[in-house]
């Protein structure tokens, strides 16, 4: 596949998460819970965990926000539900550093599924808050101190 094809699956990917989010609602059952604003552009999400020992047995959000904020919110609840709390951090911070442009092995980056196609946020530094914004929600709701 040429690089222009796979920038366009990339897009379609990202379009499809914003306008078709997944588990983009309130839990019922939720144990945890964080919201987190970028007042940069408006973003919003309201993060809720239903946690069990420690194990995140159920992830949704709410909010409004740019394609960008809500796809990687889609996609951070698929791969977060049925990880470990350490797993969900550890993801958190892979995330973080890729669209920072820290390296990880392929292995780490295969954790994110989905979410790994965002790396090419790193070149719009304007929209890395928009898509970290609900990973610094994940690690808010199981407990690391994060910048509101």
């Amino acid at each position: 596949m040429s690089l222009m094809g796979l920038n366009n699956l990339y897009r379609e990917v990202i379009l499809d998460h914003s306008q078709n989010p997944h588990h983009k609602h309130a839990l019922a059952q939720a144990t945890t819970a964080a919201t987190l604003k970028n007042p940069t552009c408006g973003d919003v999400i309201n993060l809720e965990l239903e946690i069990k020992g420690d194990k995140i047995v159920d992830a949704g959000f709410s909010g409004e926000g740019c394609t960008i904020s809500q796809a990687s919110a889609s996609m951070m609840t698929d791969v977060v539900i049925g990880k470990t709390t350490t797993q969900g951090l550890e993801m958190a911070h892979i995330f973080s550093d890729m669209v920072m442009g820290k390296k990880h092995p392929d292995s780490d980056l295969k954790k994110l599924g989905d979410a790994a196609i965002l790396s090419s946020v790193m070149q719009f530094p304007a929209r890395i808050k928009c898509a970290t914004l609900s990973w610094w929600a994940l690690r808010k709701s199981l407990g690391e101190e994060v910048d509101d």
